[in-house]
């Protein structure tokens, strides 16, 4: 039995507006034996499609077009407190990462992942 073994299988929406840290984020989360219920490439999307699918968490971009990150949170952690939300970013913005902690995001993971990390987290945070 390994780590990935004990890892509850989670419904993950993935929020980043590049196709490639998706297809990343895909690959790292079919390890962990989760399933992606659904990918949005803009924050506005990205709102729309949480209300639609209630994943179990939502990785988020936090620099993303039409709505950024925060603004995401903001707007998700209005209507669903409960929500299970982990930054992801390549910036090291502290301010802005501080801010959508306090609303209520569970974590950030730094671009480029480290698979063991990404991985931790998401457990962690469910």
């Amino acid at each position: 039995m390994t780590s990935f073994d004990i890892i509850y299988m989670a419904n993950i929406m993935i929020a980043d507006d590049s196709d490639a840290i998706r297809l990343v984020l895909n690959d790292i989360l079919s390890i962990g034996k989760h399933t992606i219920v659904c990918e949005a490439s803009n924050g506005e999307e990205a709102v729309e499609l949480f209300f639609k699918v209630s994943p179990d968490l939502l990785l988020l971009d936090l620099a993303m077009p039409k709505k950024d990150g925060l603004t995401v949170v903001k707007e998700i952690m209005e209507k669903n407190p409960q929500a299970k939300i982990i930054l992801i970013t390549a910036s090291d913005d502290q301010k802005i990462i501080n801010q959508c902690l306090q609303l209520g995001a569970s974590s950030c993971i730094s671009k480029p992942f480290d698979i063991n990390n990404v991985l931790k987290q998401i457990t962690d945070s469910l």
